[in-house]
């Protein structure tokens, strides 16, 4: 679904770091911010163009969907850039997201393993498909029950897009606030409540083991 001129609205106000040094930058990435730009002069406005007015030498790494918030590690050098990009393709990099769900989830933890692929007359909407869909995996947890809804920590094994919105639909527990995956009062909320609250690296030039994390704000 592109993004009308008019309904891009970023959020204001300095980035928040998390962690710097001379080869990696990480930061607290807010909701509703593009990760890089869009099409047209109305998306300009991201991340990346936000931090490259402090840090000229930032280099994009991975990204966060727009309604997402929450932790991303940048390169500042070429080396560490594609060190880290290796690392996030061989899945050396350990991510961990905090979900609130609707309704209440039984079970303690569990695994969805649905194979998925974009819905091409719904982009970009992804879907469940057993014949062409790409292997597709998320291990969760369930935090705390709160009334009608769930507290979820979500651990991809694979980074699909929209993974963890549609296995979380999947399973009857869409994440709240879901424009493309929630429905009715589960979609009724200010925000997708979905967060990257923690990765795991082992630092581009170092080795040293770097877990860096930053609670929701929700």
């Amino acid at each position: 679904m592109p993004v009308a001129v008019g309904d891009y609205a970023p959020p204001e106000g300095p980035i928040p770091i998390v962690h710097e040094d001379a080869h990696v930058l990480v930061v607290d990435k807010p909701h509703g911010l593009l990760s890089v730009p869009g099409r047209g002069e109305h998306l300009a406005d991201c991340l990346v163009s936000r931090l490259q007015t402090i840090r000229p030498e930032v280099l994009l790494c991975h990204r966060l969907d727009r309604d997402t918030s929450g932790i991303m590690v940048f390169a500042l050098t070429k080396e560490a850039q594609r060190r880290l990009g290796r690392a996030f393709e061989t899945r050396r990099i350990a991510k961990r997201y905090h979900a609130r769900v609707w309704g209440g989830v039984a079970e303690p933890r569990g695994t969805v393993d649905l194979p998925l692929i974009v819905d091409w007359e719904n982009r970009p909407k992804q879907h469940v498909n057993h014949e062409r869909g790409k292997p597709s995996v998320t291990d969760w947890e369930r935090v705390a029950v709160e009334g009608g809804t769930t507290r979820m920590r979500l651990v991809p094994r694979t980074g699909r897009s929209h993974q963890l919105r549609v296995h979380m639909r999947e399973i009857g527990h869409p994440i709240l606030g879901d424009p493309f995956y929630a429905d009715g009062p589960a979609r009724d909320f200010d925000r997708l409540m979905l967060h990257a609250e923690g990765l795991k690296f082992a630092h581009p030039i170092t080795d040293k083991v770097m877990r860096l994390e930053v609670p929701p704000p929700f």
